[in-house]
């Protein structure tokens, strides 16, 4: 472990996730959690889109997704992925690689109980990321759900809504300069926990 990086940031990358979030929480506008995640088809083809971070814990960053669409399937071939957070109101980016693992079926249905109906009722109607003719056809979806599921107060979720960790293997932080000589430091999983080094900007 980096003395100076000890002493000036902590020993612990997930902590120190939590209070930059919690820092942007504070002054970021719209979705501080919002994150790009990145994944790879089986051949190494890359793709990125914008999602929630629902939680962070020592285990590693939560997401939940429909296991159908585009970035569902690519992690079903290739269940590696990369996180990135940036705020543009504190001028921090975090950046996070390692291996994906599905959440328990109790722990998806336990967040998916917290959506809203309306929620709830998206995630059976909308076949993500896949095409559609008309903009009727989502609507009729909706309605179709909304009629199924119009006598129930407790919306089960679809057996293809789950939730995904991240573990992660390497976290960089990154702190803007104006003088483009960004602070960068990175911590990399080891046997004993955690090691750290700077990097240059």
């Amino acid at each position: 472990m980096n003395k100076e990086i000890l002493e000036q940031f902590g020993g612990d990358p997930i902590t120190l996730v939590q209070q930059w979030l919690d820092e942007a929480v504070e002054s970021e506008i719209n979705d501080p959690e919002a994150m790009n995640l990145a994944t790879c088809t089986a051949d190494g083809r890359p793709s990125n889109r914008m999602v929630l971070l629902k939680e962070i814990s020592e285990r590693g960053f939560k997401f939940h997704s429909n296991a159908e669409s585009r970035k569902g399937t690519d992690i079903a071939d290739n269940p590696y992925a990369s996180l990135c957070l940036y705020w543009k109101s504190t001028r921090k980016q975090i950046r996070i690689e390692g291996r994906i693992e599905i959440v328990s079926e109790a722990e998806s249905n336990a967040y998916f109980n917290t959506r809203n109906i309306e929620k709830q009722i998206g995630a059976w109607a909308s076949k993500q990321s896949r095409p559609y003719a008309s903009r009727e056809d989502l609507a009729e979806s909706i309605a179709k759900y909304e009629g199924e599921f119009a006598s129930t107060d407790n919306i089960p979720r679809p057996p293809y809504w789950i939730g995904y960790r991240v573990i992660p293997e390497r976290i960089e932080f990154w702190i803007a300069h104006r003088d483009r000589l960004h602070t960068r430091f990175e911590y990399t999983k080891s046997d004993d926990g955690w090691d750290s080094t700077w990097l240059y900007p």
